[in-house]
């Protein structure tokens, strides 16, 4: 992570003089101490330390400070020449990395995981990644995917944001104060960027309170809750010189903040509480250090952070936290393990630093430094549209690559090469061999299945078919002969192809309310999941569609054996007894482990990706009981039409069958459509093709 100054560093006597007036070696002790945290707590505890918020501040402090000196002397703050001096310095590393992690993912990562490091870097390259994952977060299928080497970069894109936003604040201010002194006597352009700064500081603190307690996911990566970080550093910058305090209490003062610093990650759990007021415990502790300053006592903290070695580390913290997470997860990959040993850690770290050392000598420091480069805007310009030149081509072309397989693997489905599901519904049936499965590894994140219109709403009434009808387009007047609604989580969801495809055929209304991780009962919990199916339950009863299709199980990882949930019943004896008829689809298997990435690294005939039938779930269907208690509850078990008699396999009839580790592609789906339909209309005696 960057801190940088708005000016210039130049090879003229006069430059370095001011920066040598300005060079505060303990602040980049704290650099250093602030990315040796990050950097400690990834590698070694696999938790957030709150060291990036200490960077957050930081940045603005610094950058705080250049703009009201510009001020002070009455100089113009050419934002112009600042962005394009800002940018041209911090892209030239980034890039580096974002090229450097393209590359290990062609050699390392599955191809399952390329298309997701392809938008990641284009949102990184952008300064958008924090609003990409702020997404994601939130997102119950994104969140499960695995760890993006790119995903740092979210601090990033905010800090990126802000650099381009704080200037304009300063632009404001500076027209605001002529007028407001003009009145005010003793308002001047430091005092009104107080005020502004107070009023940012304030309103972002409250409004990430309230996000954090109502959507942390979210709020971690919203630049709005992030705001009063930045907010505290300028207000510091602001008050600094006013701030003079005996020598034994800055001495106390920069211990405490760096004992509070090392602290935060221990006592709380930053990435599941963070930001919200919270967040101001690294904010505080960093600017204790700062107002401690140089102390000239040699039991101040700033002895130890001004120390050479710390500078040192502090002058490659940019670099040092742009490649430590790509490292740790390019190396959990090869290894297979969640995180490294004391050993392979302290490796990890070194050979870390010694990537950044060389991508600030050799990459950074040499266009940052270049006087040439300075001098002339154009020329500095240039160094940006190169920059991203060298990751948006590959980027393209690859992106096209992607497609291009998509596209083909799309066109794939449904001919005779690709039967899926229908081998295993017709044994006698043969399937081609040294065809490609399809869907393309690289688009299977995005097999889950969907709706055009799936319904999340709180809508008891009429308008919720009106909404979320899913008939035809082109008979979208037409009246449904039945309407069914698909409801639960992830794994009902996971059946909308077959489930549509027999809807459409027959005039049939289908509509989704699904919420990821909710399965269908009835619980007296306050969670978000209980109120769901309390909404959905009322929604039901009033509506009073024809059917309902929800997964009447649970499989397990861990045993051979799924169970009905706790209320599901209840659910169930509450549809039906409104008159509502209930279709319930026993769970499909789940496995410890992603047999889709395990067929890309081991080959798809490799024994561990094809785990038993019998180690994922016992013969027995156990919703078959609530069906003899429930005549109008219809239970289905397709989980012949998943697994083999003898082994569960990746891939069936030339068809991926599963995601990850516990979700069927929709494409496999769409490919029991047929086997589908029989039973169902055997199980519940509708009338039907």
């Amino acid at each position: 992570m960057t801190v940088t100054s708005a000016s210039p560093v130049r090879r003229d006597g006069r430059d370095e003089s001011r920066r040598a007036r300005t060079f505060r070696p303990e602040v980049q002790g704290l650099r250093a101490l602030a990315v040796l945290m990050v950097v400690c707590y990834h590698v070694w505890l696999g938790r957030v330390s709150g060291g990036v918020d200490v960077f957050l501040m930081l940045s603005a402090f610094l950058l705080t400070g250049s703009f009201i000196r510009k001020l002070d002397r009455g100089r113009p703050l050419a934002l112009g020449g600042y962005w394009v001096h800002l940018f041209k310095r911090l892209l030239p590393a980034a890039v580096t990395v974002i090229v450097l992690v393209m590359l290990a993912t062609v050699l390392v990562l599955p191809r399952s995981a390329w298309s997701g490091v392809v938008e990641q870097s284009w949102a990184s390259l952008s300064y958008v990644q924090n609003w990409l994952l702020a997404s994601q977060a939130v997102d119950y299928y994104a969140a499960h995917d695995t760890a993006s080497p790119l995903q740092h970069f979210w601090s990033l894109s905010i800090q990126g944001q802000v650099f381009i936003l704080w200037p304009l604040l300063f632009l404001a201010g500076r027209a605001l104060t002529a007028p407001i002194a003009r009145r005010v006597r003793w308002v001047n352009h430091r005092t009104v960027m107080f005020g502004i700064f107070s009023l940012v500081f304030v309103a972002s603190l409250l409004f990430s309170v309230v996000e954090t307690a109502t959507n942390q996911a979210f709020a971690y990566f919203d630049t709005r809750a992030r705001l009063f970080e930045f907010a505290f550093g300028s207000l510091l910058a602001l008050t600094i010189d006013r701030l003079v305090l005996p020598r034994r209490l800055r001495v106390l003062l920069g211990w405490a903040g760096v004992v509070a610093m090392l602290a935060c990650g221990f006592v709380l759990t930053v990435d599941r509480a963070f930001p919200g007021v919270v967040a101001l415990w690294p904010v505080l502790a960093a600017a204790a250090i700062v107002v401690a300053g140089r102390t000239g006592s040699p039991l101040g903290a700033d002895r130890l952070l001004s120390c050479r070695p710390l500078v040192r580390l502090g002058d490659i913290s940019y670099a040092l936290y742009l490649v430590h997470w790509p490292a740790l997860i390019v190396l959990t990959l090869v290894t297979g393990r969640t995180h490294p040993g004391p050993v392979t850690g302290a490796l990890l770290v070194v050979g870390s630093a010694g990537l950044a050392w060389l991508i600030t000598r050799y990459v950074e420091r040499p266009i940052r430094t270049n006087a040439g480069l300075e001098a002339h805007r154009l020329r500095a310009a240039a160094v940006i549209v190169v920059c991203v030149a060298l990751v948006a081509t590959p980027l393209t072309l690859w992106q096209q690559r992607l497609d291009a397989d998509r596209a083909a693997a799309a066109a794939a489905v449904g001919d005779g090469a690709h039967p899926g599901a229908l081998v295993l519904a017709d044994p006698t049936r043969s399937t081609p061999t040294g065809v490609e499965p399809v869907p393309a590894v690289s688009a299977i994140r995005e097999e889950f299945a969907g709706l055009p219109h799936g319904c999340t709403e709180d809508l008891v009434d009429a308008a919720l078919l009106a909404t979320c009808s899913q008939l035809a387009e082109a008979d979208a007047d037409a009246t449904a002969s039945r309407t069914l609604y698909v409801v639960g989580d992830s794994h009902a969801e996971q059946w909308l192809p077959p489930v549509r495809a027999v809807a459409e055929r027959n005039g049939w209304n289908v509509v989704s309310v699904l919420l990821g991780g909710c399965a269908l009962a009835v619980t007296t919990g306050a969670d978000a999941c209980a109120e769901h199916n309390r909404r959905v339950l009322d929604t039901l009863t009033a509506v009073k569609p024809d059917a309902v299709v929800v997964v009447s199980t649970a499989a397990s990882a861990e045993q051979a054996q799924d169970t009905v949930r706790p209320g599901f019943e209840d659910a169930v004896a509450a549809l039906t007894d409104d008159g509502i008829e209930v279709v319930g689809l026993r769970d499909n298997p789940r496995f410890a482990r992603d047999l889709t990435a395990c067929a890309q690294k081991q080959g798809a005939d490799d024994p561990d990706c094809n785990p038993a039938r019998s180690t994922a779930l016992t013969d027995t269907n156990p919703a078959d009981a609530i069906a003899d208690r429930i005549p109008a509850f219809h239970s289905l078990d397709l989980t012949d039409l998943i697994c083999g008699p003898i082994t569960c396999a990746p891939v069936q009839g030339n068809v991926r069958v599963f995601i990850d580790d516990n979700h069927v592609t929709a494409t496999y789906a769409a490919t029991m459509t047929e086997p589908f339909a029989q039973r169902l209309f055997a199980a519940t005696r509708w009338a039907g093709a």
